[in-house]
């Protein structure tokens, strides 16, 4: 656009309009959509758990739903097709006249333009002074703010997402999609706060906005290639929260945590980032709050003294084991307890990274007993937990002592800690190219195509999940299977690129038969986002955007070895 654009316009316009032109091309050149998340980040300044304000893109119409601290809702003109731009803390729209829109800090959200704010809650503040309105937590409202340096602080967000530097990628919509991720992911980061010590991340800042620990883990993964030190924080942030006997909670906030935990993933989140730091001190520092964490799970999680861990079961029929992560999967429809095969391919992979850390680290007596912690989980997942009849790892019940028939995405994960023999993972690979098995349009479907009666467009009981087709990659790489693991990582980046295209944003789960829409998919039951927030896959998804990034870094075309 030119300068003609503004003939007798007001200055504001022409100087907001200016910032808002150095942001990366990638983001201003898209159509409105709803369910982008904004909100004040801590790369900017201090933010707020509980009175912090977040909002969304509303859907239809242009507009913003104030959602935390409590609501209202922000109606703007009728914007163009092109020209828009969303990040995760400042918008602006191509209307007549245009409307800009910032989070200044943790508290107040100021607009340039027209707006009509309606159903404001309490626990908000609404102030209009000529073309400006500004929305802020009642509790910490400051009315001066109205009259702030709405471009430069503009030029400021801008000014993170131009600093950043990508690897090349293959097309103008690999680029945008990656641009996207990074703003997300700079929207779900907290400054410290409360027993919360480090900065930490949040899967999507709202309906979750807690700290979640594999979650975490994912983040690092990504938060290292463009903020090494950040990634350092979100593992950090997590010991924060544990407990003095090692336990680690699966959701925790700066005021508390839960009682259970989650998938063991840390010490891989670890790994990773210090294969980019190099930081030993950090490493050092962190290794004991490892060592305690896998200790707990071994001690309290081998329930029946097996030598292989089993998850805590739920009653809840969504939710029959949110320690595990894959909460409604079919895996736990019946079992009351059994040995996992995630769970201990989890707690191998864990247990060789710590051998590999102390060594490093001189602990030559740990080092010893976590190899031969690490050996033995793998002697027992390939001996329990492979069935030759069904070719795949699947679940052993202890209390029936029979072994699960659902072939779940999980079986594929002793790949990732080297329990499987080559010959079972030679099996592992067919799967993924059988269609009446793993190779669907979209792999890794979370169950069998064959399991017609267990099988829903819900969660884990079908659709595909991004932080598993990460780890299944990893896995069939280790076995050699380079070419495999690169078109996985491809088809899945590809799939994340599309649904993107057509919605803006990047989902927690994709439908592994591509028949519908991520919005359309159902969660725990329902696809019911006016009853509840959680009846609807989630937008803006923290994993997926971080790992998005690690597969856009790490991504590379070869044959297979």
């Amino acid at each position: 656009m030119s300068e003609g654009r503004f003939p007798g316009a007001a200055s504001r316009e022409r100087a907001n309009f200016r910032a808002i032109e150095k942001f990366p091309r990638e983001l201003r050149h898209s159509a409105w959509h709803g369910g982008q998340l904004l909100a004040f980040s801590a790369l900017d300044g201090v933010t707020d758990y509980q009175d912090g304000l977040t909002a969304r893109t509303a859907f239809g119409a242009p507009g913003l739903e104030v959602l935390l601290p409590m609501r209202c809702r922000i109606r703007f003109p009728k914007a163009a097709a092109d020209g828009n731009v969303v990040t995760g803390d400042c918008f602006h729209l191509e209307t007549e006249p245009a409307v800009t829109g910032v989070f200044l800090d943790a508290h107040h959200l100021l607009i340039e333009g027209p707006c009509a704010v309606s159903d404001v809650d309490l626990a908000l503040a609404v102030a209009a002074n000529g073309t400006r309105t500004l929305i802020g937590s009642a509790r910490h409202y400051d009315p001066a703010k109205i009259a702030a340096d709405l471009p430069a602080v503009l030029e400021d967000r801008g000014r993170w997402l131009r600093s950043l530097r990508f690897p090349s990628l293959p097309t103008s919509l690999a680029k945008r999609t990656l641009t996207k991720a990074c703003s997300i992911m700079k929207t779900q980061v907290y400054s410290p706060e409360g027993r919360i010590r480090h900065r930490w991340t949040t899967p999507d800042r709202w309906p979750h906005r807690q700290m979640w620990l594999w979650d975490s883990a994912f983040h690092a993964i990504g938060w290292r290639h463009i903020a090494p030190r950040l990634a350092q924080d979100a593992i950090l942030a997590v010991f924060d929260m544990q407990a003095t006997n090692g336990f680690v909670p699966h959701m925790m906030n700066p005021n508390g945590a839960s009682q259970i935990t989650q998938p063991p993933v840390l010490a891989l989140g670890a790994k990773l980032v210090h294969d980019v730091t190099g930081d030993n001190a950090w490493l050092k520092a962190l290794y004991p709050c490892l060592r305690a964490y896998l200790a707990w799970d071994l001690k309290n999680r081998d329930l029946d003294g097996c030598g292989l861990c089993e998850w805590q079961m739920d009653a809840d029929p969504h939710c029959r084991s949110g320690e595990s992560g894959m909460d409604n999967s079919p895996r736990f429809d019946s079992a009351t307890r059994m040995a996992a095969v995630d769970f201990n391919s989890y707690l191998s992979l864990e247990c060789e990274i710590l051998a590999k850390f102390a060594r490093d680290l001189g602990f030559a007596d740990d080092a010893a007993l976590w190899r031969d912690q690490h050996l033995e989980i793998n002697r027992r997942i390939a001996t329990r937990l492979w069935s030759e009849d069904l070719g795949f790892f699947v679940d052993y019940d202890t209390e029936r002592q029979t072994p699960s028939s659902v072939l779940a995405s999980s079986g594929f994960l002793p790949l990732i800690c080297g329990a499987a023999s080559r010959a079972h993972a030679a099996r592992l690979a067919e799967c993924l190219s059988d269609p009446t098995m793993f190779g669907t349009a979209l792999s890794v479907p979370s169950i069998a195509a064959r399991d017609k009666g267990r099988y829903a467009k819900d969660m884990w009981r079908g659709p595909v999940w991004i932080n598993l087709n990460w780890l299944i990659a990893r896995g069939f790489e280790r076995y050699g299977f380079i070419k495999l693991a690169e078109q996985l990582r491809s088809r899945t980046m590809e799939a994340i690129e599309d649904a993107f295209a057509k919605h803006g944003t990047l989902f927690e789960f994709y439908d592994d038969r591509q028949e519908i829409a991520p919005p359309r998919l159902l969660r725990k039951g329902q696809c019911a986002p006016e009853a509840s927030p959680y009846h609807q896959v989630f937008h803006d998804y923290g994993w997926t955007a971080t790992l998005y990034v690690d597969f856009a870094f790490t991504h590379k075309s070869s044959g297979e070895s």
